[in-house]
């Protein structure tokens, strides 16, 4: 009684807030004869009444299926099902049933609800049909349900022959497009540019309205999923959650943009080893050999940047094709996974997580291990190649391509600083000659600078000794293990390692030639500084004098030296041309040889490293630049977020959840050093000047800048620092914690060292950046509930848990996440293919995030988490994967997962991976 009782009183609540919350649809877009085509997002909530079981003595367990019937056609079409309600005649379905815009609804088209019970509840609601009772069916117009006056019908329910009774349903239109206190938010589907709801909440008094964001947001996302859930409250209310999931076009644009720029960095290094000059015979043969393989690396890079360019259809990859050779270089599996949050008495709510496959290199394959391994033994067996090739540090090489990067950047642009002074000057105006030549100090400053550093120094007197002809002090010997002591403790200096067999010494080379060639461009522009400092003082004597009649003899002097500016710099900018291209001849070429000991002591394997680090790295990247901007959009009217985002950088979170065993644990090994080198990326925001709002990506494989575009009304919003330009700095995390049956294993008989260390090293960093935040941003930057103290908590409750040592302790994981939250991070889950551990992990975060932020009712907590995965967004996403409402999982599988992230019965079974 008290069940039935407490059952009529939530129903009593749900029919108030829906008569609440509900808003008139009647909008058009066009006519079509006497029907209208409606152009917006909608969906129906539905409720049963007094059913009639079967038989007297049996429980009811009720589910809705919703078909159509289109009016041109007259054929009943299969829509979709709300879940299954055990144990009452009077179901209320939590699960709504969403239309997107693309659906072709119409006034007159007819919505058939049948009403099943169903004999074995363990079936997912399609194969339920077969193992269920036909109860009743009610039918419905369009029009009908959109023209009353509350925009709600009260059916009743016949059985097949239209005669018996069964019980009554109750069908609720809520609108999805705009919801209360004139919020709005759309992007576009891929049909005809018609608009949908999702991503972008902002009410009309903050400035951009949902319309700004629009075309921002259509760059980047693409067919949406919509789906819509009543949970009751823990004071007896009714929240509202809108579960959202779009893919994004930055799936193959974010690779495509990296390809290209590994192909101009790869044609520049090989012309800069192609012009080191003339080389003795053992190390012109080493050159031959390397531009042969980067040539084949090169080809390989251009066919498959021409194999994207002809992709078209959806715009992400889906899981079972993560072992293509094509589309090596695209995320698996990439989507936005949004719970939008409408409580009676809190403020409305949006969480955000970015869901992607763990950046890795399937189609190379894991036998040997994945990149965290193979680049440690790599670089071991780097320093005993013998004497080959000479070894430069990791530091050293990367020190090297950040000179040529330098060299390329810096000589144009002095150049161009220095036509423009003498431009000033052939105009004779002081105010522009002394712009010109600061910014020509400025920059020719930054260019000295670059090359005051040892190895320039090392590298010099390696390629001297290297030349046709040239005679070694002593001859080169294999290394002892004394040596590569020695070698590795000044590895950081080259140029106090030239006694060491590792780099040749010469008795005739000058070492200080190369200080006096690098130091002719500073004096060389301190005589050009001078002369502009004789040219200006003199004029200003010249206008002193204009007011007498006769200048003296000295005078005259004077004024005649002073005459022709361009004249006098022309000769000193043509002196610091030459000093400069002096530079960059030998520092091209010194810096070039650096790089050809690197690939010449790794042939093969170097270059497939880069190739395996190039793909590992564009995967995390594209994820990456959709949640930053994800993240921008959606932070525009929170000031401390953007004072945080320009003072601090933004935190990135990854939630990893492959196991150590096997091949996942490579890809783990992977996955740590593709978000590692994240840390590489810096973000920018510009003004679109176009209608173009993909985000453009520069730089080299050493550094990246990453310009995201917005339009003006948007851009405005941002603050000065921002919007002058100040690059943003990204501070990426992963945590890893295996839940399968493989980890299992990994914990019982294998090692799960990997995972520990992960998660060890992350904790450091994230300490790091809390660090960094409390020391840079004021108290209260953070709203009101996310207080130091608890965030203190927190991060002590994380340490605690990573020292454990617990198995399958996923508590580090929702630590993680919630530490991530209260940061204004970017949230990130990733298992093998972002499909069902995956699925499994982000409903758990909604429906733990409801019941600890929104007062989920704690009666409904596993109704809600099964409501979620068996009609939401995520049985959505593995549909789209491999064309089967099933999570890949068996029974076996699933006693090693633990408890919450098991799926609800009927959704599991054989499936793709």
């Amino acid at each position: 009684m008290r069940a039935h009782a407490r059952g009529l009183g939530l129903m009593s609540l749900w029919q108030g807030a829906l008569q609440k919350l509900q808003v008139f649809l009647v909008e058009t877009r066009s006519q079509l004869g006497s029907v209208a085509l409606f152009y917006f997002y909608f969906a129906l909530s539905l409720a049963c009444k007094d059913l009639v079981a079967a038989t007297r003595d049996r429980k009811l367990n009720t589910f809705i299926q919703v078909s159509v019937v289109h009016p041109a056609e007259h054929i009943l079409t299969r829509y979709s099902s709300t879940e299954i309600v055990e144990g009452t005649k009077d179901p209320l379905f939590l699960t709504g049933v969403t239309f997107p815009p693309e659906y072709p609804i119409y006034e007159e088209t007819k919505i058939k609800l049948t009403v099943y019970d169903v004999k074995d509840k363990s079936q997912d609601t399609v194969s339920a049909l077969l193992h269920s009772f036909f109860l009743g069916c009610a039918t419905f117009r369009v029009g009908d349900l959109v023209k009353s006056k509350e925009q709600q019908l009260t059916l009743t329910l016949r059985t097949s022959d239209g005669g018996k009774t069964v019980g009554t349903i109750e069908v609720n239109l809520v609108k999805m497009g705009e919801l209360e206190e004139g919020e709005t938010d759309h992007i576009t589907a891929d049909t005809q540019d018609q608009k949908c709801a999702l991503v972008r909440e902002c009410t009309a008094t903050e400035g951009v309205s949902g319309k700004d964001n629009l075309p921002s947001l259509n760059a980047v996302l693409r067919n949406p999923v919509c789906k819509l859930y009543r949970f009751p409250t823990s004071d007896n209310k009714w929240m509202r959650i809108r579960e959202q999931m779009a893919e994004t076009t930055l799936s193959f644009h974010v690779p495509k943009e990296l390809i290209n720029l590994h192909i101009k960095e790869d044609m520049r290094r090989n012309q800069e080893l192609k012009d080191l000059g003339e080389l003795a015979p053992h190390w012109d043969n080493m050159r031959k050999s390397v531009i042969a393989h980067c040539d084949q690396m090169l080809s390989m890079y251009q066919d498959t940047l021409a194999e994207l360019g002809k992709h078209t259809g959806s715009s992400f990859k889906s899981s079972c094709s993560k072992g293509e050779k094509t589309l090596e270089f695209i995320p698996i599996n990439l989507h936005l996974q949004r719970m939008h949050v409408h409580s009676p008495r809190l403020k409305d709510a949006l969480y955000d997580v970015i869901t992607v496959g763990a950046p890795a290199a399937h189609f190379q394959g894991f036998k040997n291990g994945g990149l965290r391994k193979l680049l440690s033994k790599f670089e071991a067996e780097r320093r005993n190649t013998g004497y080959q090739c000479i070894y430069y540090s990791p530091e050293n090489t990367a020190k090297a391509k950040e000179v040529l990067s330098n060299i390329n950047h810096l000589q144009p642009l002095i150049s161009s600083h220095a036509d423009l002074l003498l431009s000033s000057a052939s105009q004779r105006s002081p105010d522009s000659l002394k712009n010109s030549l600061k910014m020509l100090s400025e920059k020719t400053e930054l260019f000295v600078h670059a090359f005051k550093d040892q190895l320039v120094r090392s590298a010099l007197l390696a390629l001297y000794t290297a030349r046709p002809g040239c005679v070694l002090k002593k001859p080169a010997v294999p290394r002892n293990s004394a040596e590569e002591g020695a070698d590795a403790q000044h590895q950081d200096h080259p140029s106090q390692i030239k006694r060491q067999d590792s780099i040749p010494h010469h008795s005739e080379y000058d070492e200080e030639e190369w200080d006096r060639v690098w130091a002719n461009v500073a004096k060389s522009l301190n005589c050009l500084i001078a002369m502009v400092d004789r040219l200006l003082e003199k004029d200003n004597m010249s206008n002193v004098k204009e007011g007498e009649d006769e200048p003296s003899a000295a005078d005259s002097k004077v004024l005649h030296t002073g005459g022709d500016w361009y004249e006098q710099l022309y000769p000193l900018v043509i002196t610091l041309k030459d000093c400069m291209g002096e530079v960059v001849t030998r520092a091209k070429q010194s810096m070039a040889f650096v790089l050809l000991q690197e690939l010449a002591c790794g042939l093969p394997q170097c270059l497939m490293l880069t190739l395996r680090r190039d793909i590992v790295f564009s995967q995390a990247l594209a994820g990456l630049v959709c949640g930053f901007v994800i993240k921008l959009h959606t932070g525009l009217h929170d000031q401390g977020f953007l004072q945080q985002l320009h003072t601090v950088g933004l935190l990135v979170q990854y939630e990893g959840l492959l196991s150590t065993y096997s091949e996942e644990a490579g890809m783990l090994e992977d996955m740590a050093v593709g978000i590692s080198d994240l840390q590489k990326v810096k973000f920018k925001v510009i003004e679109a000047k176009s209608e173009d709002f993909l985000p453009i990506i520069t730089g080299r494989r050493e550094h990246y800048i990453i310009e995201v575009q917005l339009p003006a009304k948007m851009f405005e919003l941002l603050p000065q620092e921002i919007k002058e330009g100040k690059l943003l700095h990204m501070y990426p995390v992963l945590f890893n914690v295996g839940i399968n049956e493989q980890q299992t294993l990994a914990e019982r008989f294998g090692d799960t060292t990997l995972q520990e260390n992960i998660n060890q090293e992350n904790l450091e960093l994230l300490k790091e950046y809390y660090k960094l935040f409390t020391e840079k941003m004021p108290p209260d930057c953070l709203p009101h509930f996310q207080e130091q103290n608890d965030l203190k908590g927190l991060l002590e409750s994380l340490h605690q848990n990573i020292q454990a040592k617990k198995r399958k302790n996923v508590e580090i994981m929702w630590l993680a996440a919630t530490i991530c939250r209260k940061l204004n991070g970017v949230r990130f889950t990733c298992c093998k293919s972002a499909k069902d551990r995956t699925s499994m992990s982000v409903t758990l975060e909604q429906c733990s995030i409801l019941r600890d932020e929104h007062q989920l009712h704690k009666d409904f907590f596993i109704r809600a988490l099964d409501c979620m995965r068996r009609e939401g967004c995520r049985i959505e996403n593995v549909l789209k994967n491999v064309k089967c409402r099933k999570y890949a999982f068996n029974m076996i599988q699933l006693m090693a997962f633990p408890k919450y992230y098991r799926p609800p019965e009927g959704t599991y079974g054989k499936a793709d991976t």
